[in-house]
């Protein structure tokens, strides 16, 4: 649409490609439609458009001027098409001029287009007529529609006679020079007019008519019907229609031929492109010639402007030659923006062919032909930075544009400033060659239309007229030229003219009148009825009204003379009057639709534009959701395969556990049948040797005592000795290793930072929790992870469902295939499931030194270990499992983000370190508390719990407690004990010298994996990790653990010994015994080693673990024990304080020194895992501040609950007797009497099966205790159920089912529940067992399962909730383990079946009537004797573990306590009495003359307390019987016994139906109470 003017004043050639353009059948289409529609919708009609006009913005009457534009647009378009058929005929008549014959033969294309419109479609009905029917009816219609409107119709009427007279006179030349027409057309394809307008003095001259860029091809031929009933196709709205084309001045160098033209009608991209190489190279050569003609011109563009309705001219902007054109490619060229010079070569449009070129520039000279005079219009300058737009009509004459008119048009091209473009309208001249007229647009975008003024008239046909808008930069001139001035076109070309009379047929009349015939009436029609305007419009040149002046209206009125109408107009007044005049209004209408096009168009380029990034951005948004649809696709088949690959492995987890369980299954039946005690069991097999490993049950105070068969087990036979040469290697690869780290950089020491940063995690917020737990579907959560276990750490993956945790080792992992089979045996977990209901605390843990692990506790009292990728992930995992936080041992909430918590977070939220300072717990636990939140594990040999030296004295025969000097100074590390050696440590420290690894005093930690196995070689599963990590070798003799007191001095001399101890030496006398007897060599001395050498104050093994816990225990110990705590947890740990304390190990033991994520090279990584585990890793520091020390035992005397009370003695022994109504024997006594009991009382159970529920009152002398009063001091504490007392409501406490006869009803009849609520009872004939309430002595529950009379009654202690486990033992020889649950009050967890119970358990082994038997929950035994036979142990599993062989005559066990400390005291028939540890070892027996009916031990398990039938009650020291105490005899035999709750009052059922409270002090037999106090 617009050629602009590039950089550097290079133009371009724009939207001439024939791809962007419509076809030409495709625009005349367009354009009929659009015609059509007016015509039914304008013309055909009274409608009033001044609202629509006034809702568009248009200015009052600008639809009828666009409907005028339009009709003109068509009435052009319909000349060129008759001037294209004349052309077409006259070309059949040969030619003399041979060029002209060349220029024909080489425009063939140019008839296609009119070919190619078949004549019923085409309006021309008579090609000699100027105008045809249709137009000169849509003329009329124009100026006569809104005649009343008469300024609108004045106007209209105005330009309507410029544009009939301006063709007419053309015509009328047209006919006059017939030869010289075809000469021109056919050499030139278009005829212009060239208008100057140039000084104040010259006259405006002014073109006749924008020429019409389409050939009316119409589909419905608007002639075809009457005006009124022309059929409209309303495909477009009303636009404004353009056709330029531009030629823009530019450098003399540079060809000047932009065009933008829509050829309608044009044969094809081959016609169109032949015209504009003529076009261009004409341009070209004329620029040659021209430049240098000293005259300067103005920049001459040749423009054929047509403007129409809005959407008409935005459409034909776009380039004529496709025909597959749609509204996509429309927009397209509509947005696309004018190209930059550059682009535009010499020549823009490559010429067709050769021929064409020769002959376009042969045909140089030619000329255009026009009536009228040349009129040059100057543009005023634009403002800075705005575009001056100057549209200007090609020639309707010659039909197309060409350059080089007059040297002052082109020689002044390179004054064009760059911002100036010429937007022109294309004509159709590619497709006609014959115009009917030449047309003049101007279109300058200056507000003001320049001063037009008259020029002298042109010598007559020889001044061949371009018509042409020349655009004039007025500024800047060269110096020196002159102003534009016009020459005679024949000076300055040699114009070849035809001989005159070739192809004159008929007279110029009549020619005039044939062709003239229908439009003069409409011209003369027109003068007549506005006359009175076009009078005073129409003035001469001395200001005379021409019309009414001489003959003109006389001649309009009463002549019917086309030549005499003709002639008028031809004369020189009227000539120059409507130029003038009439040519004004006709250029004001151009001017309008120019600028409405414009504003049209760059509407449409905006809406385009819009349009264009709307469907941009929904494509893109389309790309987009295409993307995210494919994505999201992958992503689902992704997380579908990752879902099949996770239920194959669940699928083969599952397999493989099942596998494991199955060989489990195999194994205990096997050992219940093949065992000695078994159905297939033979006295032959107790000589084979039985091999025995250290459970993974732990305790309550995470003790591992319990040993258990060793399916693996063997003496090691071929393992070999070290020799003493392969330490020194060992120690130098450790040495080198630590060169290797040299160079690693070292993290900063101190991580107090990150750990408070850590603690941001505790602000978990609830809605994570929530979405957490609704997560459903069968695996939450799926992740590598290592189990970590002593001396294995194996990968696999950890999947867990919304009830359970699995996790499956990747048995293809090459580290994993390298671990030895013997190793893998003792690894619990490969295959692990673990139930949620199991899981009972969790941790957040350490391994190598990345927080990166987990450990899970759970209800079997085994413990997990996991490592995690990350600490994200870790987090994940600890979301997915239940909340349970780290149990409820710690007097912390359960709540996950306790799990996460920072081991000084559980530290200083824990209520442990009030606890032990209040003596609540012993340093034992307090130390294994400490140990368990500071990250050490069993599961981790590397960090191993660890636990001080505390004695010093491994010499003496015996061993004085009471002595100072027997205990070590825990106020210094091990390696300072030593004066000497701590100088050399401090001068190691000051001396330093490599700058790349810090100083350090030790470099090796108090504890590592290696000693930890050091200490623990002697028995499995250790054995076999310590030959695995030492290439099955057992240490050199010399190295081997073997005696206590080389140990200790060992780490008092060896410079690299600074070992403290582990907490095993403090519970496991098994350690010190080498049971499986290995072969551990033979010293330099000849001694061999076998068991390990004890102090000479420890008979056995057990009297050192037990006199070392009584020194750690000690009041020694507790006084200084929190600064041994500084030291390994504390704030001497690390920092100035440790260097001050001599306590600096090694960088790489510290947490936060290495982050081995950081480390990328693999080897590097190994070799620094390697170094953490040689080197050991420190505890987490768990305070940063001194430890608070334990408070004193003496100002605790008065607190109840301390384990160390120091009492006043004076207290009497016998509290109270409380005589029943009943005579019959008191035969069970349970004394649940904890104060937060809704009932806290004393049952009592009577041989005649009466119950009594006899309330407690802890108020016993216990002056300063919570809840005492001096009023209460004199209750006693004992007070009997009133139901009793009273004899009301006997028949509530009366159990009146029948037992069985032959049952001799004892105390292992009855079992009562830890909330004092229900009494199972047994004996009965059924074989059952049965539960009653306390509360109304109804029935609640018969639970049956033996197969003979239920015998006895056992219960364990009780958790939280009151859940517990019962064990029945029968005269089948059987014991059914049960289990109690708290919450529902009946045996077994379904409350919906509680008829039939089962088991979790059956015993066997027995070989007779069950008779007695206890149970220990938190030891996980259960140890019951039978009429005759051994006693066996039993886990709650119900493995058979072991019989305890008594020695003679101890063969018939008939009581039996087993305390949670390990002892296991069995009373046998005539007074004899045994007591072995739970591993079987018979430590101590004795006998007594009474014939004892009740047996007792303390909470601590350190003293047994029995009563008979003499009714003495006496008190023993349990591990070796010796005897404490005898109280007063009762009058009566002793047959049931309890302790209360704070083991404080010991109550005695007797045989005389009353019951006893004594008072009892166990402290007072404590060996620091007797020597002290």
């Amino acid at each position: 649409m617009s050629g602009s003017a590039g950089p550097g004043g290079e133009t371009e050639l724009e939207n001439i490609e024939a791809t962007q353009g419509m076809s030409p059948e495709t625009a005349v289409t367009f354009l009929s439609r659009l015609m059509a529609m007016v015509d039914v919708l304008v013309f055909a009609s009274s409608l009033n458009f001044s609202e629509i006009e006034a809702e568009k913005n248009m200015s009052s009457g600008g639809l009828m001027r666009q409907c005028l534009r339009l009709v003109c647009c068509v009435a052009v378009r319909n000349c060129l098409e008759c001037r294209q058929r004349q052309r077409d005929r006259a070309a059949k008549t040969p030619l003399s001029n041979n060029k002209v014959q060349d220029s024909l033969s080489g425009t063939t294309a140019s008839k296609t287009a009119i070919e190619n419109v078949p004549s019923n479609l085409s309006p021309i009905k008579d090609p000699d007529r100027l105008l045809q029917d249709v137009d000169i009816n849509r003329l009329r219609a124009v100026v006569f529609r809104d005649v009343d409107d008469s300024k609108q119709a004045q106007f209209l009427a105005l330009a309507v006679v410029y544009f009939i007279s301006v063709l007419m006179v053309s015509k009328y030349r047209d006919i006059l020079e017939p030869q010289r027409e075809i000469a021109r057309s056919s050499s030139l394809p278009g005829r212009s007019i060239r208008q100057e307008i140039n000084s104040p003095t010259s006259t405006e001259n002014p073109s006749a008519l924008p020429e019409v860029g389409k050939e009316k091809d119409a589909p419905t031929p608007a002639e075809d019907f009457p005006l009124e009933g022309s059929l409209p196709h309303t495909d477009s709205g009303i636009g404004e229609e353009q056709v330029s084309a531009v030629l823009n001045g530019s450098d003399a160098e540079q060809s000047v031929t932009p065009v933008a033209a829509l050829a309608v009608g044009a044969g094809g991209p081959d016609a169109m492109s032949e015209l504009l190489g003529t076009l261009s190279s004409e341009v070209h050569k004329s620029r040659e010639s021209l430049s240098e003609s000293p005259a300067a011109s103005a920049p001459a563009a040749t423009v054929v402007a047509v403007e129409a309705l809005k959407s008409a001219s935005s459409i034909s902007s776009i380039s004529q030659g496709n025909k597959g054109i749609n509204v996509k490619e429309i927009l397209k060229s509509l947005v696309a923006a004018p190209v930059e010079g550059p682009e535009a070569g010499p020549e823009p449009l490559p010429y067709p062919d050769p021929a064409v070129k020769r002959e376009a520039q042969a045909t140089l000279p030619m000329q255009f032909h026009s009536f009228d005079r040349s009129v040059v219009v100057p543009v005023k300058k634009p403002p800075p930075g705005s575009l001056a737009v100057n549209t200007v009509g090609t020639p309707t004459t010659g039909g197309a544009v060409a350059s080089g008119s007059t040297p002052n048009i082109f020689a002044a091209a390179t004054a064009t400033p760059k911002s100036m473009i010429n937007t022109t309208g294309a004509t159709d001249s590619a497709s006609s060659s014959s115009s009917s007229s030449s047309s003049f647009v101007n279109g300058a975008t200056s507000k003001n239309l320049p001063a037009v003024q008259t020029v002298a008239p042109m010598p007559e046909d020889t001044v061949e007229n371009m018509s042409a808008f020349c655009e004039v930069d007025q500024c800047p001139l060269r110096p020196g030229l002159t102003p534009p001035e016009l020459k005679s076109f024949s000076s300055l070309a040699g114009i070849q003219t035809a001989p005159r009379g070739a192809g004159q047929c008929l007279s110029i009349t009549t020619k005039l009148e044939r062709a003239l015939e229908k439009v003069a009436p409409l011209l003369r029609e027109i003068f007549v009825d506005f006359a009175p305007f076009l009078s005073r419009t129409l003035l001469g040149s001395h200001g005379q009204e021409l019309l009414i002046e001489g003959t003109g209206l006389v001649c309009m009125k009463s002549s019917t003379s086309v030549v005499e109408l003709v002639m008028l107009l031809c004369s020189q007044e009227w000539q120059n009057s409507i130029q003038k005049n009439a040519g004004l209004a006709f250029i004001e209408l151009i001017n309008e639709g120019r600028l409405l096009c414009h504003a049209m168009k760059d509407h449409i380029v905006r809406v385009a534009n819009e349009a264009e990034f709307i469907l941009n951005r929904q494509r893109a948004e389309d790309v987009h959701k295409h993307a995210e649809f494919e994505s999201n696709c992958a992503q689902y088949a992704a997380d579908r395969k990752e879902e099949e690959k996770m239920c194959d492995h669940l699928i083969s987890a599952a397999k493989h556990r099942d596998h494991v369980t199955a060989n489990q299954l195999k194994q205990k039946i096997l050992n219940i049948l093949t065992n000695k005690h078994g159905a297939w069991g033979t006295l032959s097999q107790c000589q084979l040797h039985d091999f025995w490993r250290l459970d993974y049950w732990e305790d309550d105070l995470r003790r591992r005592r319990r040993f258990v068969r060793n399916a693996f087990g063997s003496t090691h036979a071929d393992a070999t000795l070290k020799a003493l040469e392969d330490y020194s290697t060992e120690e130098d690869d450790v040495v080198r290793s630590r060169k290797g780290f040299r160079s690693q950089a070292v993290v900063n020491q101190n991580p107090e930072t990150e750990l408070m940063l850590e603690g941001d995690d505790d602000a978990v917020s609830l809605l994570q929790e929530k979405e957490i737990d609704n997560l459903a579907g069968p695996v939450v959560l799926s992740t590598p992870a290592q189990l970590v276990a002593p001396v294995v750490v194996a990968r696999g993956t950890l999947s867990i469902t919304t009830t359970e945790i699995y996790f499956e080792v990747e048995e293809d992992d090459p580290a994993f295939k390298k671990i030895d089979a013997k190793v893998l045996a003792y690894t619990e977990g490969l295959h692990g499931k673990w139930m949620f209901s199991e899981i009972r605390a969790v941790f957040s843990r350490r391994y190598l030194l990345q927080n990166t692990g987990l450990e899970v506790f759970m209800a079997n009292r085994t413990s997990v270990m996991f490592n995690f990728p990350d600490q994200a992930t870790v987090k994940k995992v600890v979301y997915s499992l239940p909340r349970v936080g780290v149990g409820t041992s710690y007097g912390l909430p359960q709540a996950r983000r306790i799990s996460l918590a920072t081991p000084r977070q559980l530290f200083k939220s824990s209520n442990m370190t009030q606890r032990w300072q209040r003596r609540e717990i012993s340093n034992f636990e307090y130390l294994m508390f400490l140990n368990t939140i500071a990250g050490r594990t069993y599961n981790d040999l590397n960090q191993y719990p660890v636990f001080p030296w505390v004695l010093t004295n491994y010499e003496s025969e015996e061993l004085d407690l009471t002595l100072p000097g027997n205990f070590r100074d825990l106020s210094k590390p091990i390696g300072a004990l030593n004066p000497k050696r701590a100088v050399f440590y401090a001068e190691r420290y000051e001396t330093w010298e490599d700058e790349q690894t810090p100083p350090y005093h030790y470099n090796t930690l108090y504890s590592t994996a290696t000693t930890t196995l050091l200490w623990l070689v002697r028995i499995e599963p250790f054995t076999t990790f310590f030959l695995n990590a030492n290439d099955n070798k057992f240490d050199h003799p010399d190295r081997t653990f073997s005696s206590i007191s080389r140990s200790w001095r060992n780490c008092q001399r060896d410079t690299s010994d600074v070992k403290e101890l582990i907490p095993e030496f403090y519970y496991l006398p098994e350690m010190f015994v080498n049971s499986s007897g290995y072969n551990l060599g033979q010293r330099e001395d000849r001694t061999l080693v076998c068991d390990v050498d004890l102090p000479p104050w420890a008979k056995k093994p057990e009297d050192f673990v037990r006199i070392n816990r009584m020194a750690l225990e000690s009041e020694f110990v507790s006084c200084q024990l929190h600064q041994w705590i500084d030291l390994i947890f504390g704030y001497k740990q690390r920092g100035p304080e440790a260097v001050r304390a001599l306590n600096v190990f090694h960088y790489l033991t510290y947490e936060g020194s290495v982050n081995l994520d950081s480390v990328t090279d693999p080897l590097m990584r190994e070799a620094m895992e390697t170094q953490i585990q040689t080197f050991g890793q420190t505890p987490s520091q768990l305070l940063i501040e001194p430890h608070p020390p334990r408070s004193s035992a003496m100002h605790l005397c008065f607190l109840p609950q301390s384990p160390l009370m120091f009492k006043d003695q004076m207290q009497q022994d016998v509290i109270m007797v409380l005589k029943f109504p009943s005579n019959s024997p008191v035969t069970h006594v349970a004394a649940n009497t904890l104060p937060h009991l809704s009932v806290p009382a004393v049952v009592t159970v009577t041989c005649s099966r009466l119950f009594a529920v006899n309330r407690w009152h802890n108020t016993v002398g216990l002056r300063g205790a919570p809840g005492y009063s001096l009023e209460q001091a004199h209750h006693l504490p004992i007070e009997m159920d009133p139901l009793i007392a009273n004899n009301s409501g006997v028949n509530k406490r009366q159990i009146t089912d029948l037992v069985d006869q032959s049952i001799q009803i004892n105390t292992h009849c009855f079992v009562v529940t830890a909330d004092n609520r229900y009494i199972l009872v047994c004996g009965f004939w059924d074989k059952s067992f049965r539960v009653y309430s306390t509360e109304t002595g109804k029935l609640t529950q018969i639970v049956f399962g033996h197969w003979d009379v239920v015998t006895c009654l056992a219960r364990s202690e009780s958790y939280i909730g009151g859940d517990c486990y019962i064990v029945s033992g029968s005269r089948d020889a059987t014991l059914l383990l049960w289990y109690w649950s708290g919450r529902h009050h009946i045996i077994g967890d379904n409350p919906n079946n509680s008829d039939y119970p089962a088991p979790r358990a059956v015993l066997t082994g027995h070989d007779h009537e069950v008779v007695c038997v206890s149970v220990c929950a938190e030891l996980g035994l259960v140890i019951s004797g039978a009429k005759e036979g051994p006693c066996l142990v039993h886990t709650i599993t119900g493995d058979l573990l072991r019989a305890l062989e008594g020695p003679e005559h101890c063969h018939r066990p008939r009581l039996i306590s087993v305390s949670s400390e390990g002892h296991c005291i069995i009373y046998y028939e005539r007074g004899r009495f045994c007591n072995f540890s739970i591993n079987g070892k018979l430590l101590a027996q004795m006998e007594v003359n009474d014939s004892t009916r009740a047996i007792l031990l303390s909470s601590d398990g350190q003293n047994l307390v029995t009563g008979g039938d003499n009714g003495v009650v006496e008190v023993w020291q349990a591990c070796d019987f010796k005897q404490l105490y005898i109280y007063p005899g009762c009058d009566a035999g002793i047959r049931a016994m309890d302790l209360s709750h704070d083991q404080r009052t010991l109550i005695t059922g007797m045989a005389s139906g009353s019951i006893v409270a004594f008072n009892i002090d166990f402290n007072r037999w404590h060996y620091e109470h007797q020597n002290r106090y």
